[in-house]
Parts: C-alpha cells; structure tokens; sequence
C-alpha cells in the first residue's frame, strides 16, 4: 500500500471534504496518494499497479450515471485492491453492495467500504451549527476509515437481495436525467436580475451542461445530471432550485476548489 490512484466525483463539496482529509491521513503514514476528478479522468488510463479508491455522493439511493460509467469502465485488472467511500444525506441500500460485484467480477479486490453521512445539500436543509457538526463527525468518520484501510481493518460486504433491488430502482431513476421531457421539466434557470455573466457555473458543471455564448447569460441544455453544483456555488445565488427547502443552498467547499486542476 505505497501509492494510492484516488478517484472522486464531488456535488457541492461533501465528498471533496471527505477524499481531502482521508488523504491527508494517507500521507501521514507514508502513501502517496494521487487525487483524480472522475469527470476529467479516462478508465483506460488507471494504474492497475496502485490502490485503487473510489469516491462520490449518493443520488436517489445510488450515484451519478457519470459516476457509473466510469467505473464501468474500468480496465480488466488482476487482483488489484480497490475501495470506495460515499457522501450521503440519509441513505443509499443501492450502492455498496452491487459495486462490489461490479468490480469483484471485474478482476478487483475489493478491500474496503464506507458511507460517511454529511449535511443534505436537496430539499431540507439544516441550520449552519448542524451542518458544521455534521462535517466534523463526518471528517472523524473519514479518518477512522483511512486508518482502518492502512491497518487492514477495512471491510466491503454486500446484501445481495435487497441492494441489488435498490440498485435497479434507483439507477432506473436517475436514467430520467437523460430523458428531455425531465430536463425540460427541472430545467435550471439564470436569475437575470442577479447574475454577473462571471461563467463560474460554465467551470462548474461535470457534464459542461451550461453555455455562454455571445455575452449572454448562462443556459442550461438538457444533459444535467442534477450534481447542484452550480446551485449552490454560484457566488449570486443566481441559478434557483426548485429541491431545495425555501430556496436554500448549501456547499461544502467554495467554487474555487473545483476549479482547480491541481493541488486539490
């Protein structure tokens, strides 16, 4: 365990708080650990040769079809170990258990698997000393689990009837995000009267969903995977969601971290 190939796909922060501090765990004890954005990264390209780790949020009981993808992706490997973490707000059961089939018949050997709850950042959210709770238990929990991979702790089991049920639901459901008559339908907005033309969200977006052309504003086109990155991190508060609780956002990180390319 010298080198770890870390990959995560990050909402509004959640899991980039997590990956950060189970890194810098990581390095404390002598690993070196590489951190990839899933959504810049190709599977051909993976290092079968290092640990592998897999992070991201859970979306509808499950994650994100990019997110999917890409570990659907991954190159054939021959017992290369490889673990996963994710961010939620309540609860997945679609998750844990059938990515670890996905990759176990893919050749990997699955060592570890955590879900690591933080503040909801859809529909309801909580006060700013909750959710500041919440992110502390949340980094412990992180750390703990860095220390039990390092240490060989680690577990990843999987309850084959009931996730693999959630799983099909669920994966069922965010395949909606595709469809044009959803994205019409949840489609996101510019609030002309606060946005500065700035194009942060256009950096924001995983799936370079929002355009600028001309000097316009910004618009959303129909390939938005709902991740509500440019909702709560635009610095306006210009791009209202229709999920959330009174119009309320909230972010883990600021627009900045995203829009790094290194030294995350």
């Amino acid at each position: 365990m010298k080198d770890i190939d870390f990959y995560f796909f990050s909402g509004t922060g959640n899991t980039l708080l997590v990956v950060k501090k189970m890194r810098d765990t990581f390095e404390k004890n002598g690993i070196t650990v590489n951190l990839y954005k899933i959504e810049e990264s190709n599977p051909d390209e993976v290092n079968l040769e290092h640990m592998i780790g897999i992070a991201f949020p859970v979306a509808v009981f499950s994650t994100y079809p990019l997110v999917w993808d890409f570990i659907e992706s991954l190159p054939r490997a021959g017992g290369t170990k490889i673990f996963m973490v994710d961010t939620l707000g309540s609860t997945s059961g679609g998750i844990v258990g059938p990515l670890r089939k996905i990759v176990a018949e893919n050749g990997y050997n699955p060592v570890g698997a955590v879900e690591i709850q933080m503040p909801s950042n859809i529909f309801f959210i909580q006060d700013e000393k909750t959710n500041k709770d919440k992110v502390q238990k949340g980094l412990e929990a992180a750390e703990k689990y860095a220390l039990d991979l390092v240490n060989g702790k680690a577990e990843w089991g999987r309850v084959p009837i009931l996730s693999d049920a959630v799983n099909l639901f669920s994966r069922g459901a965010l395949k909606l995000t595709g469809v044009d008559l959803h994205q019409k339908l949840f489609l996101f907005k510019v609030d002309k009267e606060k946005c500065n033309k700035c194009g942060i969200c256009v950096g924001l977006c995983p799936t370079r969903n929002i355009m600028i052309t001309g000097g316009n504003y910004p618009v959303h086109g129909l390939n938005c995977q709902y991740c509500l990155r440019c909702t709560s991190l635009c610095p306006k508060h210009a791009i209202p969601c229709s999920f959330n609780y009174k119009g309320k956002t909230y972010s883990a990180v600021k627009a900045k971290e995203f829009l790094k390319r290194k030294n995350l």
